[in-house]
């Protein structure tokens, strides 16, 4: 939910967003597909409750087809007020225990994607001394600074909220630098953890880093900056193999009902994935993105020839 600027943007971005997902779900290995929506509303208006319950009225009438849970401007509360009269819906917060966020889930996944790419790149999944950006400090981005500060990584962060920031400089020693120029500082890793597109012609040219990793969906903002990543010498971690772990642990409840021994089990798997994609770009010489993409699509392709038996 975000106050779009048009319809266009809306739709431009609901599509990008439903097929980062689906290709997220094959790669996670779920057994779901990949719907999406979005909400052309300020997730501060005070009328935000009623307008959760009338979209729930809508997602009730596909009868389970699609599953919806949080995203940005969508948290585990609204969740909640979204099932209270809809039955398919997942990572709300009375599933789990007070003061548990799921997006810790997502965050996990990402720190162990970034540990992947470490050893892709250095040789050693070690990222004590590691400089890396984290831009965004929402409930995912910090969680995600947080796993990264305990190891020994030195941590620059950026947010357009003051109060996340001044918490990082505090509890991890963190350097704040201003949200437009997180993407261009002196580090061994960027992690975008905000909106997608912060890869563009612009910032391009501008990112120092050797591995870009994070948990913002979206980050390519054209399917050719993952090849002049790759002309650049940057490893590049597709977004939705880093950020799968939140629909790992979340969308499962869809289908089974696993421990949390399990769920982390399968976010560890998530390393694994990583490294197969940044392996076989560098034999094929191609982007990791395009990599991942032919994955995903073989994936999908194989589900549904499956289903068609």
């Amino acid at each position: 939910m975000q106050p779009y600027q048009s319809l266009d943007d809306a739709l431009n971005d609901v599509l990008r967003l439903s097929q980062g997902m689906t290709f997220k779900n094959a790669m996670a290995g779920l057994s779901l597909g990949g719907g999406k929506c979005v909400i052309v509303a300020d997730p501060n208006d005070p009328a935000k409750p009623e307008l959760l319950r009338a979209f729930a009225h809508h997602v009730q009438h596909f009868s389970g087809r699609f599953w919806t849970a949080i995203d940005v401007g969508v948290g585990p509360a609204d969740a909640d007020i979204l099932a209270e009269n809809c039955d398919y819906i997942f990572a709300n917060a009375s599933r789990y225990e007070a003061g548990f966020n799921p997006s810790a889930y997502t965050a996990l996944g990402g720190f162990v994607s970034i540990k992947a790419a470490a050893e892709h790149q250095w040789g050693s999944p070690d990222l004590h001394g590691r400089t890396v950006a984290v831009q965004g400090l929402g409930a995912a981005g910090s969680r995600l600074a947080a796993h990264l500060h305990d190891v020994g990584a030195k941590l620059v962060v950026a947010d357009i909220n003051q109060e996340a920031v001044n918490a990082a400089v505090a509890q991890w020693n963190a350097t704040a630098v201003d949200p437009h120029t997180i993407h261009a500082q002196d580090v061994d890793i960027f992690a975008p953890c905000a909106l997608g597109a912060i890869v563009n012609d612009v910032t391009l040219p501008q990112i120092t880093a050797s591995v870009i990793c994070g948990l913002a969906n979206n980050q390519l903002a054209e399917p050719h900056h993952g090849a002049a990543l790759r002309s650049a010498g940057i490893t590049y971690v597709p977004d939705y193999v880093a950020n799968g772990g939140g629909i790992t642990a979340a969308g499962s409840v869809i289908y089974s009902e696993p421990s949390d021994a399990e769920i982390r089990g399968r976010i560890d798997a998530i390393g694994e994935t990583v490294s197969a994609v940044l392996r076989q770009a560098d034999r094929s010489d191609r982007p990791s993105a395009e990599v991942a993409d032919n994955m995903a699509r073989a994936k999908v392709a194989s589900a549904a020839a499956s289903n068609d038996r």
